[in-house]
């Protein structure tokens, strides 16, 4: 009989969530980045090994809410727990032993889904004993933590077509792809205040057409996006498209715009236009 079942990866921001996803599926799907909080939205990603199908989600990191963006993001970490069907409660290895997860996500009650504590970053820090310990960046304990997964997981037929590795659409990671460029692009906190909406994405087309709007916060802000010359919004541009061409495997005409969008990460319904639902 298969096994096909959810995983949640839970833990609080930058214990390696991101990283160990991509390195679970063999492809990059989900935002990396040394600055935490960089995962807004949950990233659905599969893997299908012998007679069991892995459906992961990378969660938002679980912290404490300091404006609404940040209690969209908590309730979608939540929601995710909630609904697997196990947790893998990722905590790193250098701050060894993991708290509880109930008092990490402030849970009143114990989750229903069985908890499997991994401890990530393996390759930055000493072994510990009769810990299950993975590194994202080396693909150290990769294995014997499927192997812990797959015991917990119910028996069933697969939800996915063995091929496919995410649940989600292409429209969904191209946006992703623009604020991992973001990240990557902008200093300090002002990739915080980018959001990216995608407006047209004519998959049809060769190259595939895709016209995406970054929003900032303040004007001043949106100066700095599109720089000297639009320097800077070219640069973000020509890193966004080639990761969304790496996914795609096909050529990407990327069409970016700037614009402003007052205080959106405060403001409830342009929470909701971008996709943040906050309950």
């Amino acid at each position: 009989m298969t096994r096909c079942g959810t995983v949640v990866l839970a833990g609080r921001p930058n214990v390696g969530k991101s990283t160990l996803l991509n390195a679970l599926v063999g492809e990059h799907l989900a935002i990396v980045s040394p600055k935490p909080q960089s995962t807004r939205l949950p990233v659905g990603g599969l893997l299908t090994k012998d007679d069991t199908q892995y459906i992961f989600t990378d969660s938002p990191g679980l912290l404490e809410p300091e404006y609404q963006l940040h209690e969209a993001m908590r309730a979608a970490a939540l929601r995710a727990i909630d609904d697997s069907e196990v947790i893998a409660y990722l905590h790193p290895l250098s701050e060894y032993p993991a708290p509880p997860l109930a008092s990490v996500a402030g849970l009143a009650r114990t989750p229903r889904a069985p908890v499997v504590t991994v401890y990530t970053k393996a390759d930055l820090a000493a072994a510990h004993p009769d810990t299950l310990a993975v590194s994202g960046t080396t693909g150290a304990g990769l294995d014997a933590m499927l192997a812990a997964l797959r015991e917990r997981l119910p028996e069933g037929p697969f939800h996915y077509n063995p091929d496919e590795l995410a649940t989600q659409p292409m429209r969904f990671f191209a946006a992703e792809f623009v604020r991992e460029a973001a990240f990557e692009q902008l200093q300090e906190e002002l990739p915080y205040s980018v959001a990216c909406e995608i407006d047209e994405f004519r998959e049809g087309a060769e190259p595939v057409y895709i016209r995406a709007v970054l929003y900032v916060e303040r004007d001043s802000q949106k100066g700095i996006v599109i720089g000297e010359g639009g320097r800077t919004i070219k640069a973000l541009g020509a890193a966004a498209r080639a990761k969304i061409e790496a996914l795609l495997g096909q050529r990407v005409f990327l069409d970016l715009h700037v614009k402003v969008l007052p205080k959106w990460r405060r403001d409830e319904p342009s929470l909701k236009r971008l996709g943040y639902a906050t309950s």
